[in-house]
């Protein structure tokens, strides 16, 4: 077996129930959330329980989301199974962050809650939407949106799909263009714009509040969105700077195949990433964590292996 990489689930796998069977059957995930509601009390309800609109609220789907990858990890971890590199898609690179040591667990919870407030702000002062576009190459999407005056491409997840950032009544017209084109363009749950200008005053205001923090540099390699390569100490200026610029998740995942990965464990919520993975090489495995039958059977396949 090559290297490992644990790669923390990003916005939009989201769901009620998320992490309530780790919180049941393992001591670690309840002592965790548990401090988790001390700082931002519901958190506990929200992930078990919350609807679909309230989860779909930034400022409620980060910390949430934040919880269960890092509590995902860490009962990995406590079953013998440690990574070698680390990343997260977009609020999971915080998570992984936390996890190789950038951070306290709670210091990262309290950042990520200050994250999904700043980009919850401003979302709601631009009616901003999200799209993924599908069965198209990248060119092709890019130059559909340079038609627009503020529809841009964002986030970057494999050959045939590229999310797009829009204002809602440019959308409408891009839909029609990306359908003439050959493609689809599907709605994601999400409550702004992210990655893209739209989010200029939260990365304002998220810098400020980063560069009042001192961070350590990450005991294991993790990865950024930003620049697809591995963070060094920059820590907060490259957090501040990936709220307003792509997440170029394609480009990470074939510098960890580069660099000796074989194995992908996707921690948190969902099977988004191993999806993409397995979009972008047909070479590795993949598996995911998010409750106990994953746990289980992902440990008992990569011990195995």
């Amino acid at each position: 077996m090559g290297k490992i990489a644990f790669v923390f689930s990003g916005q939009g796998a989201q769901h009620d129930g998320m992490g309530s069977d780790l919180y049941n059957n393992i001591d670690l995930a309840k002592n965790l959330f548990e401090q988790f509601e001390e700082i931002k009390p519901g958190t506990k309800n929200l992930c078990f329980n919350g609807t679909k609109e309230d989860l779909s609220q930034t400022e409620n789907t980060q910390p949430c989301l934040y919880a269960v990858d890092l509590i995902a990890a860490l009962c990995l971890k406590e079953k013998g199974i440690i990574p070698d590199v680390l990343a997260g898609f977009s609020l999971g690179e915080l998570a992984a962050l936390s996890f190789a040591g950038s951070m306290s667990y709670k210091e990262g919870f309290e950042i990520v809650c200050k994250r999904g407030q700043y980009m919850q702000l401003s979302g709601e002062e631009n009616d901003s939407v999200m799209m993924a576009v599908v069965k198209l190459d990248n060119e092709t999407v890019e130059n559909l949106c340079k038609k627009y005056n503020q529809v841009y491409p964002v986030n970057y997840n494999c050959n045939g799909q590229l999310v797009v950032s829009g204002l809602r009544e440019e959308m409408d017209l891009f839909k029609v263009d990306v359908k003439e084109a050959g493609g689809r363009a599907l709605p994601l749950s999400v409550s702004g714009g992210f990655h893209s200008p739209f989010m200029s005053s939260a990365e304002k205001k998220f810098k400020s509040y980063l560069d009042t923090m001192k961070f350590n540099k990450p005991e294991i390699p993790v990865y950024a969105n930003y620049t697809a390569e591995v963070y060094t100490e920059d820590v907060g200026n490259l957090l501040a700077k990936q709220l307003l610029n792509p997440v170029l998740w394609q480009k990470t995942i074939e510098h960890m195949i580069e660099c000796g990965v074989d194995t992908f464990i996707e921690v948190g919520v969902g099977k988004t990433l191993c999806k993409l993975i397995q979009k972008i090489s047909d070479k590795v495995k993949v598996y995911n964590v998010e409750d106990m039958a994953s746990l289980e059977k992902t440990l008992s396949e990569v011990k195995n292996a």
